[in-house]
């Protein structure tokens, strides 16, 4: 969908690409062939996190991937098992077994419909720019990172292969585009790994691939309050983890594809797919960043067919084809998921020149941001902490932009104070030093005309301005105030002063 808009400017979504077009579905096939060949070892590879078998792994990226293509929000989002999922379940699986941990997806995911019907896809609004920027860009640093075990302690040869995968790559979509250049570079290092007998970990070493689809049924633990109190915290730091990830992952989706997604959609359309993915036996999981960039931004995907496809590939690599893909060496998904860094990371944000036009604290922002799910290796986390820096930087800002001015009439019988600005927590702090209670008359006049109330720290400054005021015998009029200002005063003045 391109972001359209109508006569009077509101956002209008246009029609997604015609499946019809040759051109479209190959592109949609080869690119759901190319997600799920990266997603077999990811996959794995969060199943040993959590401390499960890698079959489990797959069952969620297989059953997630399916489900999210037709109830999700965001056309050509990747969903699957991820490491942050992986991390918050990992304790209860260790502790409790893998019937809690099923247990804790389906409830977390029965959350995340609860919390999308509610709207929590609208607190999207306030994640600031910087934070998207800081959040891709930890994104980018922790994709690349994620590829370093698998260049350490390895033969000579997995080098060679990464850099003859980069430059295949690099060079190849000046040849053609028609096949997606990952496909090839995986397809070329493949055969001249098996064909020359060169010894190198393979897809294989990672895990054995399940024979069988997966069956449903309920997850093995006891259905009690006593489990439901044990499994709650769990499902519940899940479905927040997900549900984050997800909306930021579609938001950025956006606007690499200049489409708009139903947010709302997503939230419950994820909650759906893990409550499903928990029948199944899977480990949950939420939209997969890195799959989901190979799929857009290398592949050009734009439809829910290479979603689809995606889920479906992999298990028929896995279950028809597990001896092939197993002789995948590590390093042709390595330089795949190298160059997805390299692409995904926002270079002009660290230009020099951007960082000189760019104002301190939003550069500070960033930064934070970065840092934080570096450390932390948690998207949602960094997020936050990004989004309380950015708060904490704009109320600084804001709160030295009210402006206190006293005028006396030229009998000294009556005096005026112009207050210019936002009135909030930050800036009504200093309100009450702005007053000449000694020496004004008795008559005191405060216009607030230029100037807006927002919460009751700034009533209970203007109660307190009033009081002292009023001790010394003077009269305060306060005039001026729009409707909203004039609601919040008469519903709360004279009640916080003393409290």
């Amino acid at each position: 969908m391109s972001a359209d808009t109508t006569a009077v400017g509101r956002p209008r979504l246009s029609r997604p690409a015609c499946l019809a077009s040759p051109k479209v579905f190959r592109t949609e096939v080869l690119a759901g062939l190319v997600v799920a060949l990266a997603l077999i070892p990811e996959a794995i590879s969060f199943s040993i996190i959590a401390g499960v078998d890698p079959s489990v792994g797959l069952f969620a990226s297989f059953t997630m991937a399916v489900v999210i293509s037709i109830v999700g929000g965001r056309r050509a989002m990747i969903s699957a098992a991820t490491g942050a999922i992986a991390l918050v379940i990992a304790p209860l699986n260790h502790e409790y077994g893998l019937g809690y941990l099923v247990g804790a997806v389906i409830l977390g995911g029965i959350f995340q419909i609860v919390l999308g019907a509610l709207g929590v896809a609208r607190l999207m609004r306030f994640v600031p720019r910087s934070v998207m920027v800081g959040f891709v860009n930890a994104l980018a640093i922790l994709i690349f990172l994620a590829q370093v075990p698998e260049l350490r302690n390895v033969p000579f040869a997995v080098y060679p292969l990464v850099v003859a995968g980069l430059v295949m790559m690099i060079l190849f979509p000046r040849i053609t585009r028609v096949v997606p250049a990952p496909l090839v570079s995986i397809v070329v290092l493949t055969v001249i790994t098996v064909a020359a007998a060169i010894a190198v970990p393979t897809v294989g070493d990672k895990g054995e691939l399940p024979s069988a689809l997966p069956v449903p049924g309920l997850p093995d633990m006891p259905l009690t309050g006593e489990a439901l109190a044990i499994i709650a915290p769990y499902a519940f730091a899940l479905a927040l983890v997900g549900l984050m990830e997800s909306l930021m992952t579609a938001k950025l989706v956006d606007d690499i594809t200049d489409t708009h997604s139903n947010k709302t959609r997503e939230s419950i359309g994820q909650g759906v797919a893990n409550v499903i993915t928990g029948f199944f036996g899977g480990m949950g999981g939420c939209a997969m960043i890195g799959q989901t960039m190979i799929n857009v931004k290398t592949s050009g995907a734009r439809t829910r067919l290479s979603t689809f496809l995606a889920g479906v590939f992999l298990m028929i690599l896995c279950i028809t084809f597990g001896p092939v893909v197993s002789q995948i060496p590590m390093a042709a998904l390595v330089a795949v998921m190298v160059l997805v860094a390299f692409a995904t990371f926002d270079w002009h944000s660290v230009a020099p020149d951007t960082l000189r036009r760019m104002p301190i604290s939003e550069t500070v922002v960033m930064t934070v941001t970065v840092v934080v799910v570096v450390i932390t290796h948690n998207l949602a986390i960094g997020v936050i902490v990004g989004v309380i820096t950015a708060v904490i930087a704009f109320a600084r800002r804001v709160a030295h932009l009210v402006n206190v001015s006293g005028v006396v009439d030229p009998e000294g019988k009556q005096v005026v104070y112009s207050v210019t600005g936002e009135l909030f927590f930050a800036s009504s702090n200093d309100l009450v030093h702005q007053f000449n209670y000694s020496e004004d008359p008795d008559d005191v006049v405060i216009d607030l005309s230029s100037a807006h109330i927002w919460d009751a720290s700034s009533v209970a400054a203007l109660d307190a301005v009033e009081t002292r005021y009023a001790a010394r015998g003077k009269k305060v009029t306060v005039i001026g105030l729009n409707k909203n200002s004039a609601e919040i005063r008469e519903r709360l003045g004279g009640q916080l002063v003393g409290h």
